[in-house]
């Protein structure tokens, strides 16, 4: 995994700030793979809110705090939640071949 120690602790402590302590988060995509270099940082985060307005607000709030702690990064985030109606693929292969952090 390309994350530093820090980066992962700062990852998961922005996506229990922002989305609750119960939330989950997975880093999926070219950063699981030690051989690659470069690439965005692809997470996976899974709450337990429901309200649409309550998630939008969260992830705004998500990227503008992360983006604050880890500088200019490229970040890539998909939101999995109870109500989603739409289960896309990526949701799956994501949470199968990422990492939890």
């Amino acid at each position: 995994m390309r994350l530093t120690d820090q980066q992962r602790t700062i990852i998961r402590g922005t996506v229990a700030e922002t989305f609750g302590v119960g939330a989950h988060v997975w880093l999926f995509g070219s950063r699981v793979d030690d051989n690659k270099r470069g690439g965005d940082i692809d997470l996976l985060i899974e709450t337990d809110q429901i309200d649409v307005d309550d998630i939008v607000r969260a992830e705004i709030a998500f990227l503008v705090k992360i983006q604050m702690k880890l500088g200019e990064q490229r970040i890539d985030v998909l939101l999995d939640y109870p109500s989603r109606k739409i289960q896309s693929p990526i949701f799956l292969i994501a949470k199968q071949t990422g990492i939890l952090l």
